[in-house]
């Protein structure tokens, strides 16, 4: 079975180093903290410069990278050979190449680490050398982190860090920037370097350091929606339309389908304990009043109207039917329908 980044992780810092990883899967961010912790810590820096090579998958066919891990580390332990964008081998999906790497796997030289980063894509889960990985190297699928449990990933993060955020500060990173996680480690470790002591950080801190108005995001787009508050939406949409580089529409209509795909499944369920109900529609507990309060603002009928209207939406901002409206428009003539 796959083994999880968090438990790989902990055996690295651990010194507890494999012969061979491959490293697969949609989410480069875990692919990338486990390949950079070995690199910077598997071989001592004295020794990094003749047992510590790295190359690309696009100019690396089978044979060169198992050349290179059979040979001897010079006047060392151990060498280590890392393979980045491994998707790119230009072999691997042949039957030749795949069987070079099960016959290396039998019979890995003990004195090499052979890292496999491979992003973006997945081995045939049926095939023979998927099945070897399984059982001989240290095989990790990087999956995306769902929505629903994104805030926690987030709270853990920081905790990791040495940490703490706030339930409405993770909500708003988490809204804001979606679950590319390395867009999240990036815009929190540029916040970071301004805390040096242990700190709990508000939302205060995020608009103020990553640049999220705490005021007029997404997040509270979809909330003064929600609550039908729409005074508020307006002035959104109006602080969107001011500044459309930083709220691009496309987003926008995604986070309204999901939102409102959730308030319809709210419906569909029925009543039910809150912390089953929120696990049934993949959020957090913290955030379900909204949505249940959405669900008594917009009955069920009405729901399904507003799908209607963000497809309608989508079309006029892909040129279809939009006559003389430009992005602004669409969007403000979107959340009008669906207020109203």
């Amino acid at each position: 079975m796959p083994q999880s980044p968090e438990a790989v992780l902990k055996d690295l810092k651990a010194k507890k180093f494999a012969p061979i990883y491959f490293l697969q899967g949609d989410e480069p961010y875990f692919i990338d903290l486990i390949t950079d912790f070995i690199e910077k810590n598997a071989i001592p820096e004295h020794e990094r410069g003749f047992n510590q090579l790295v190359i690309y998958g696009k100019d690396s066919p089978m044979s060169l990278i198992l050349g290179n891990a059979r040979k001897f580390p010079m006047m060392a332990e151990r060498q280590l050979v890392i393979v980045k964008e491994a998707q790119s081998i230009p072999d691997l999906g042949k039957e030749d190449a795949q069987k070079m790497l099960t016959t290396y796997l039998a019979n890995p030289l003990p004195s090499t680490i052979l890292v496999f980063a491979h992003k973006h894509k997945k081995l045939d889960g049926r095939s023979a050398l998927k099945k070897e990985l399984d059982k001989r190297a240290i095989f990790v699928e990087s999956e995306k982190v769902k929505d629903w449990k994104l805030v926690d990933w987030i709270n853990d993060y920081f905790k990791e860090l040495g940490h703490q955020i706030e339930p409405k500060a993770s909500q708003l990173l988490a809204d804001s920037i979606g679950n590319n996680l390395e867009v999240i480690s990036n815009e929190v470790g540029k916040m970071l370097i301004n805390f040096p002591e242990p700190t709990k950080f508000s939302a205060d801190h995020i608009s103020k350091y990553i640049g999220i108005n705490k005021e007029y995001n997404n997040f509270e787009l979809s909330k003064a929606i929600g609550f039908k508050d729409v005074i508020k939406a307006n002035q959104i949409i109006h602080y969107f339309i001011q500044n459309p580089k930083n709220h691009p529409v496309i987003p926008i209509f995604s986070l309204l389908y999901n939102y409102f795909s959730k308030v319809a499944l709210i419906h569909r369920l029925g009543p039910m304990p809150d912390n089953q109900l929120a696990s049934m529609i993949g959020i957090n507990p913290y955030g379900l009043k909204e949505y249940q309060a959405a669900a008594r603002n917009y009955k069920l009928g009405k729901v399904i109207e507003v799908f209607t209207y963000i497809k309608e939406a989508d079309l006029r901002f892909k040129g279809v039917d939009s006559g003389s409206m430009d992005e602004g428009e669409i969007l403000r003539e979107l959340v009008y329908k669906i207020l109203h």
